[in-house]
């Protein structure tokens, strides 16, 4: 047993090449974001030689390598008050369970398979043009920018990029409007090189209405026009229902964890 605690190292940009063969084989686009240095950050258990890892982006915290209580419990002091952690394995979820007892809430997620050349552009086409009456669809320009970012429903369209600037630049996202104010929107949650991992949100007022699916399929086909891939990873049915639709192929359900940080 150890009788003090393991210090915890952030790993720079051009340390981040040494994390890579602790994730190896995991097909997740956030994790290349990070590795990649393009967003979040990562920390280990050495600089030199590591040996445990968690990578911090957006809401999202990954754990690989050999499982670590010190790693898990880094979240407590650097994030917000919600994440979603993701273990590599049932060992890491032990330690999950372990630093965060009743506020880690278990839940499913659902892979899709990233495969490239897979997706009809003709059915893709007809789907981003059919709305009702009254709702335009538009890629997300400055005005639309600012507007996701005034409601908690839309926040996570841009979030991640703190300017619009950055997300001219970086990000790609789509929106319909109605009546001028924003219904739905399906964006860049994250990027990487090659990529992004999509973000799709409804009003719910405006839900059932086929808007999501336009919006996702008018951001994929300009994803493809831009030589990007368009990573899908569904947070519930709902999402991987439409990921099917829109042609991408179910992977694997996988374990996760919600954890809302408690006020002490």
């Amino acid at each position: 047993q150890r009788m003090e605690e393991m210090e915890i190292y952030k790993i720079t940009d051009k340390n981040l090449i040494k994390l890579v063969p602790l994730f190896e084989g995991w097909e997740e686009t956030m994790i290349r974001s990070v590795l990649q240095g393009e967003m979040g950050s990562a920390w280990a258990d050495s600089t030199v030689h590591p040996s445990s890892a968690m990578l911090f982006i957006a809401d999202f915290c990954f754990f690989a390598g050999a499982p670590c209580r010190e790693l898990a419990a880094r979240w407590i002091e650097e994030k917000g008050r919600f994440t979603i952690m993701v273990p590599q394995n049932g060992q890491w979820s032990s330690v999950i369970r372990q630093v965060y007892k009743d506020a880690a809430k278990p839940i499913v997620r659902y892979a899709l398979k990233k495969e490239y050349d897979i997706f009809d552009r003709e059915k893709l086409m007809k789907m981003s043009r059919i709305l009702p009456a009254g709702y335009e669809i538009r890629m997300i320009d400055e005005r639309i920018y600012h507007m996701a970012g005034k409601e908690e429903w839309s926040s996570d369209l841009c979030s991640q990029f703190p300017t619009f600037a950055d997300y001219r630049e970086r990000g790609i996202g789509t929106a319909v409007l109605f009546d001028g104010m924003l219904a739905a929107g399906a964006s860049s949650y994250t990027v990487y090189q090659g990529g992004i991992e999509i973000e799709i949100d409804t009003k719910e007022e405006h839900r059932r209405r086929g808007l999501a699916r336009a919006c996702a399929a008018r951001l994929i086909l300009e994803c493809l026009d831009r030589g990007l891939y368009p990573a899908w990873d569904a947070h519930n049915k709902a999402s991987l229902a439409l990921a099917l639709k829109l042609g991408y192929h179910f992977d694997k359900e996988y374990e996760a964890f919600e954890i809302c940080k408690q006020d002490s």
